[in-house]
């Protein structure tokens, strides 16, 4: 239901004390609306606390493996609090992993979509800002008219004129129960998810980026150890040849087909790293906002990378106050508790008050003169009486939304400290891990240079000596693996962290300045 009281009145006649006390009554109720709009219905928001938990894990993790040899042998260990650089991935000290990463944060377009949401996330508050301000609207026209005498009855022919005004109107909002500043507060709540989606996909670029490096890496390791196997191969197969030709191999056919056969099999294990290394170098492009034909990375090599050997491990507290993702849940549930409020307040009486001036006139010469003055003031109810039970199931609704994103909001909570203590484990294993390849390594390169040793003074078999050089290859490719899953491993941890997104030196405060205006779309041609 929509009551509206206003009062019109020409200038013209003096001003009389009704006009006075009407014009005192629409000033009491504008301070009445003021004087309550200091409260709003629904629940005001708290943040979360933190949850009740010291550790990531049951029991401590700690590393314990000795250093190992080769560039990952370094020994790292955990630092329980310390900070995060912005710009993480430096503890590597590789300078193409430096330059590429710059080039992505500058270029993804996953980033820039990120960046656009934002933008107009931020405008939409402004947008919702706007109902704390009265409206004010201007209009002019001017018309030619035909009046005709038969609307009041009478057979006879009008004048022809024409009419002029111009005017200005006011209305406010009276934001008594807080629809508008709940309004707002859900929309500024939703603007903070945009933020922290951001910088989660900020920080999911740069830990993609040097993952795929990684990878890369990896699997030029890989390819140039499937190298060093086939030549290996070569060797065997000339060996036993040449045992064969000297007489010392009793049986030569079935030896010296192993050998070749030996040799073929690893010749296999080189095309499909090289298609691996194939689409992880496509997918580093795609990470640039380029087509693989428009750029190639670098040739990352473990050689140029430096293991960070302190690791550093936020506290559960602190990690629900700089995870991305944990951020965009929480503001999320603030949209939810604020989307109450606004549910509630259409429950109650909306009130508006206005106000019209305008001139109207016969003629242009005299369209500002006091007889063609007119104004107007007023204020009107709108009560909502019956919806159909609409009003009250938006708001059972908005609750139902609100025990929604609060059960997200935990579960994203549980999820990030599960994916730090799996990091956490992992690390701790890696190291195991790397000193048990290392080991194989060795003993299986000693076993191969004594069997080879061996078959040459006919104390070996061929077998043998096969047998020594898959034992040799197993442990090569498990070293390189090992190599490749630390570095991946400690990247994860960073990641897991927050990534050090929320530092000044972060370049995820460059990237988080939204673009204004509009651009045509644009390809990028750098090579």
């Amino acid at each position: 239901m929509s009551i509206a009281v206003s009062r019109l009145n020409r200038q013209d006649p003096p001003v009389t004390g009704s006009d006075r006390r009407y014009g005192r009554s629409i000033l009491v109720v504008a301070l009445a609306g003021f004087a309550l709009s200091a409260c709003a219905l629904g629940p005001d928001f708290r943040t979360p606390p933190a949850p009740k938990v010291a550790a990531y894990t049951a029991k401590p993790v700690t590393i314990k493996t000795a250093a190992a040899g080769g560039p990952a042998g370094a020994k790292q260990h955990f630092k329980l609090g310390a900070e995060i650089s912005g710009d993480w991935w430096h503890i590597f000290h590789a300078a193409d992993l430096n330059s590429t990463i710059k080039l992505a944060v500058a270029d993804n377009l996953t980033l820039a979509e990120a960046r656009a949401n934002l933008g107009q996330a931020e405008a939409e508050v402004a947008v919702a800002r706007g109902a704390y301000f009265p409206q004010i609207n201007g209009s002019a026209g001017a018309s030619r008219q035909d009046f005709s005498y038969l609307q009041i009855g009478q057979n006879a022919a009008g004048p022809v004129y024409s009419l002029y005004s111009t005017g200005a109107n006011v209305s406010y909002p009276l934001d008594i129960f807080g629809l508008a500043r709940r309004t707002v507060e859900a929309q500024t709540a939703l603007a903070s998810v945009k933020r922290a989606e951001l910088a989660a996909a900020y920080l999911t670029l740069t830990g993609n980026v040097v993952s795929e490096a990684i990878n890369i890496a990896g699997l030029r390791a890989q390819i140039s150890a499937v190298d060093e196997l086939i030549q290996v191969d070569k060797k065997n197969l000339a060996l036993v040849k040449a045992q064969v030709a000297a007489g010392a191999v009793a049986v030569s056919g079935p030896q010296l087909l192993s050998a070749e056969s030996q040799l073929a099999h690893d010749r296999t294990l080189s095309p499909s790293l090289y298609q691996e290394l194939s689409v992880a170098r496509h997918a580093l492009a795609l990470l640039l906002g380029r087509a693989p034909a428009q750029w190639s990375p670098p040739a990352f090599d473990f050689a140029d990378f430096t293991l960070p050997e302190k690791l550093p491990v936020s506290l559960p507290s602190v990690l629900v106050r700089r995870r991305p993702d944990i951020l965009a849940a929480e503001a999320g549930l603030h949209a939810a508790s604020a989307r109450i409020g606004i549910a509630t307040a259409e429950l109650y009486p909306q009130i508006t008050i206005g106000a019209a001036g305008s001139f109207n006139s016969l003629t242009a010469a005299k369209l500002f003169t006091p007889p063609g003055r007119l104004w107007s003031l007023g204020a009107s109810l709108t009560l909502p009486i019956f919806h159909g039970g609409a009003l009250e199931a938006q708001k059972r609704a908005a609750i139902a939304a609100y025990r929604g994103a609060a059960a997200a909001y935990k579960q994203t909570v549980l999820q990030a400290f599960t994916q730090v203590a799996d990091v956490l484990r992992a690390l701790s294993h890696d190291a195991e891990l790397l000193q048990a390849e290392v080991h194989a390594l060795n003993t299986a390169k000693k076993e191969l240079e004594y069997s080879r040793t061996s078959l040459t003074a006919g104390a070996f078999s061929t077998l043998q000596l096969l047998d020594a050089t898959r034992q040799y290859q197993q442990a090569k490719l498990g070293y390189v693996r090992a190599v490749a899953q630390r570095y991946q491993d400690t990247a994860r941890l960073f990641v897991a962290m927050g990534g050090g997104w929320w530092q000044p030196e972060s370049p995820f405060h460059a990237a988080a300045v939204p673009e204004s205006g509009y651009r045509e779309i644009e390809w990028s041609t750098t090579k």
